[in-house]
């Protein structure tokens, strides 16, 4: 008896990997199928076809929904087509599916910052700052300053933009960023300090030249000024930014 038990056990162990095996072998298959599928749809992304990502992202999912680097493509895709309600979904999932999952987080984030949605974003960001593994802690700290930028909050707004900046002293946001707090503050001649040093990273940004036009106003070096504006309207001489332009050197002659 004891021997017809230990039998039929190892019999239904057997049959029991087989059908696991089976099980498993499909499973395998379309993760794989959803893997090809979102590499088709990330390389469609990159060349900014948002359509042609999106419909391979939704086959992927069809797949296999429970891939959160899937998951956090639908939410880029979603925010290129500012569908940010859906974005929010797909961010939210990814991080459901993988908690530590900072780049989700930093995106769902700024998500909300784009919605205007600034006591939302703040503690998201703050945890992902927060997080010594993020290998990129100066975006969530710039995005922690804009937060309280807009809030009108220029003290934690200043603190953050530098904390980024220390990270990464070459980052255009962060430098924009502190440099507009210096503004929004009364303090032209540090903000052309952040400006002149921004321009100098970026210099085919129109909007950086227009900032450090505006600064050199404020500190009454109005020939910089000028040159500065001059400088907008060469780079992006057919749009609203050329005019504000025009006007600024129309007001300090």
């Amino acid at each position: 008896m004891k021997k017809l038990t230990c039998c039929y056990l190892i019999s239904n162990l057997i049959l029991l990997l087989f059908v696991t095996a089976c099980a498993t072998k499909p499973k395998a298959q379309k993760k794989r199928q959803e893997e090809a599928l979102r590499n088709l749809g990330e390389s469609y992304m990159v060349q900014g076809n948002y359509t042609a990502a999106l419909k391979e992202f939704l086959k992927a999912e069809q797949l296999y929904p429970q891939d959160s680097l899937l998951q956090y493509d639908l939410g880029l895709v979603y925010v290129a087509k500012e569908s940010f309600d859906l974005a929010i979904r797909h961010f939210k999932k990814a991080i459901e599916i993988n908690p530590g999952y900072a780049a989700a987080k930093n995106s769902l984030g700024a998500v909300y910052l784009v919605e205007k949605e600034w006591d939302i974003a703040i503690p998201i960001l703050k945890e992902v700052a927060e997080d010594l593994l993020d290998p990129t802690p100066h975006i969530p700290l710039s995005n922690l300053g804009w937060a309280y930028y807009n809030r009108k909050d220029y003290g934690l707004a200043e603190k953050y933009y530098a904390a980024a900046l220390k990270k990464e002293p070459k980052y255009i946001i962060a430098l924009r960023g502190l440099g507009r707090t210096y503004l929004a503050t009364g303090r032209p001649v540090a903000a052309v300090g952040v400006f002149e040093k921004a321009v100098q990273y970026e210099p085919g940004l129109a909007e950086l030249h227009f900032d450090l036009a505006r600064s050199y106003a404020l500190s009454n070096s109005y020939k910089k000024a000028r040159d500065a504006y001059q400088k907008v309207i060469e780079i992006d001489p057919d749009t609203p930014l050329a005019e504000k332009a025009r006007k600024g050197i129309k007001k300090i002659r």
